[in-house]
């Protein structure tokens, strides 16, 4: 194990629909190189050494989970998800705290649906937030010229982009920090988008590591067909 990195908790949210996708199941299930969306997704923890666990949250009626042949890995725990993503991260942060971890352990919370997620870039978040005081998340700078629209969808001025970044995940908290933020801003009905929003709400300032822009989040079926591609070419 590489001793310069911290041990840390996974957690993946896994039990949205992907309506978007419109498919015939969930599009952390669909496939990519042979295996679905969701073990892409898992899979760059569980080859990692310095992993103490990992906790998907999952629909309470999920039929394809339980095909899959990690669904019986031994460091992998199942949890009911919530209505919204912020719910099923509780969840799973309930169920961390029943396993004995501690609050100042290191959770990392990826999309189920981003599975092009480099060893690089994982390694790099736990090297560069070990000893933060915050925590964190992969991020990319915007690349492209920003418009702000009104609601005409006339553009009512260009936003500087250098001071503008896309939120990607992993997002890497100590698990007391974030279970306190989601749960107070669950209680006053904040809108919550990601963990490090929670963390903003709470008050505090999230820091942002460069991470690979191809750590591409499915959300679209032309998303999926570029990763598909990519894999053809990488195979």
């Amino acid at each position: 194990m590489n001793t310069s990195l911290p041990a840390f908790w996974a957690v993946i949210p896994a039990a949205g629909v992907g309506a978007r996708m419109a498919a015939d199941r969930p599009k952390q299930y669909l496939q990519l190189g042979g295996r679905t969306i969701l073990e892409h997704s898992l899979g760059c923890f569980l080859d990692h050494p310095c992993l103490k666990g990992l906790v998907v949250s999952l629909a309470v009626d999920d039929p394809y989970w339980p095909n899959l042949a990690c669904a019986t890995d031994s460091r992998i725990q199942r949890v009911d998800g919530g209505d919204e993503r912020s719910g099923s991260v509780l969840n799973a942060l309930l169920h961390l705290n029943a396993l004995g971890a501690d609050d100042d352990d290191w959770v990392l919370v990826h999309d189920a649906a981003r599975p092009n997620l480099s060893r690089d870039d994982l390694d790099k978040l736990l090297h560069e937030l070990a000893d933060d005081p915050v925590g964190g998340l992969l991020a990319v700078p915007a690349r492209d010229t920003l418009k702000r629209v009104d609601k005409h969808g006339r553009v009512v001025e260009t936003v500087d982009r250098s001071v503008i970044w896309q939120a990607y995940t992993p997002q890497m908290f100590r698990l007391g920090a974030l279970h306190r933020a989601l749960a107070d801003s669950l209680v006053a009905d904040a809108v919550i988008t990601d963990e490090a929003s929670a963390m903003e709400w709470a008050g505090l300032a999230p820091r942002l590591i460069e991470g690979r822009s191809d750590n591409l989040k499915v959300t679209r079926p032309e998303d999926l067909e570029w990763l598909r591609q990519r894999w053809v070419n990488r195979h």
